[in-house]
């Protein structure tokens, strides 16, 4: 890389940096010299603890138990993305494959003998929601495969995101097919539609974490749109616009290895299986955009409120250091908020999460040698039909 872009020492300075941001974090959590990973994790834990609390003041104490605690979270996001209208699926053209393809756990949760009649007295946008949390995935796969392999060019327009807040009915008939967790936000690429449902979720730092998920939904949703309409100019759209939903990765990437070449990853391949040879590949992680679009977010919306200082999280993506556990074992642990999120919520089983940690320094390297974030982006935007970045 550093031959392809004339630029000398990136590691050294990607090196030089964590180092940096390590020691100004712990000097700022007050952890002592020589922490162990435990100490370290559970003071990073407690910061988000602080900030939550800090962000539930500024948006007047919103309850995301409630449909309108919920609306107060979206709103807020919405305001501070600020993305523009997005290229996706008219709504007719959706109805049209909803009527086509009768969702058969929703229709018999709700008690209907037809589609029209589910149709009719439906609120349709909840209702496509509802398909990614009560149909099965067989179900899914099956029928919007075929479904959307019939679209057109002209079944698409640009309006602007849709925020849903879905009410208990839903949570309801969701509970009766939905044996594992799931989250309780979630988006539509096809129909730029983000919505939450309203759940208890009995943690401290919920706040936080919900508002973090939606921002980085917004810049998600924008970032697909303008895949799709980059892609809709050419005789192939459909293919790579069900390509793109479904979140493929190319599986053995055959590229030219006389270049620099950076593997495009658009989700977390870590949660299936850590030991995914992809991940030991450079590449440059798209997840990775969207969350430090939504860090910054937060970071400018605390300084509108400046007796609230939630700047803590910017630019942390990629920073994380290595900490003694149990006198022997050593332990890596990542500051960035998703991270440290993931731990809250496992906090009682001591489960550390570092699959973010991981992705952003692959970023960082990639992002330093390019240019910088925006620069890498548009990169990522251009190459990504090939599955790949060659320098």
């Amino acid at each position: 890389m550093g031959r392809v872009t004339g630029k000398k020492n990136i590691v050294e300075k990607i090196i030089a940096e964590n180092d940096m941001y390590a020691s100004l974090i712990l000097r700022e959590l007050g952890v002592h010299k020589n922490p162990t990973a435990s100490e370290v994790q559970a003071a990073l834990i407690k910061k988000f603890k602080k900030d939550d609390q800090k962000l539930h003041e500024i948006l007047r104490k919103p309850d995301g138990f409630t449909v309108e605690g919920s609306k107060t979270l979206l709103n807020f996001a919405n305001e501070l993305a600020q993305i523009p209208d997005l290229f996706v699926l008219k709504k007719d053209v959706a109805r049209e494959i909803i009527k086509k393809n009768p969702p058969p756990n929703v229709m018999s949760a709700l008690g209907y003998s037809t589609v029209q009649e589910l149709m009719m007295k439906e609120d349709f946008d909840k209702l496509f929601c509802s398909l990614r949390f009560i149909e099965t995935n067989e179900w899914m796969h099956k029928n919007f495969d075929m479904a959307y392999s019939n679209l057109k060019v002209s079944d698409f327009e640009f309006r602007p995101v849709k925020l849903i807040v879905l009410d208990t009915k839903w949570l309801q008939i969701a509970e009766k097919f939905v044996k594992k967790k799931y989250h309780n936000v979630s988006h539509l690429k096809e129909l730029g539609i983000i919505f939450v449902i309203p759940i208890k979720i009995d943690a401290p730092g919920e706040t936080l974490r919900l508002f973090g998920l939606l921002l980085h939904y917004f810049h998600e949703v924008d970032f697909y749109s303008r895949l799709f309409r980059k892609y809709s100019l050419r005789s192939d759209f459909i293919e790579k616009f069900k390509s793109l939903l479904r979140g493929d990765v190319l599986e053995n990437p055959q590229m030219d290895p006389n270049r620099a070449n950076w593997l495009i990853i658009q989700r977390y391949l870590a949660k299936d299986n850590e030991n995914d040879p992809r991940l030991f590949l450079p590449h440059v992680n798209s997840e990775l955009i969207h969350w430090e679009k939504a860090e910054t977010d937060i970071a400018r919306f605390g300084h509108r409120f400046y007796e609230y200082d939630l700047t803590f999280w910017a630019n942390l993506d990629f920073v994380g250091d290595i900490f003694r556990e149990n006198g022997t074992s050593m332990d890596l642990i990542g500051f960035n908020m998703l991270d440290v999120t993931m731990g809250l919520v496992m906090e009682k089983q001591e489960i550390k999460y570092m699959y973010h940690q991981q992705e952003a320094m692959w970023s960082k390297i990639f992002f330093e040698y390019v240019g910088g974030m925006d620069k890498a982006e548009e990169m990522v935007i251009d190459n990504f039909e090939n599955g790949y970045i060659s320098l």
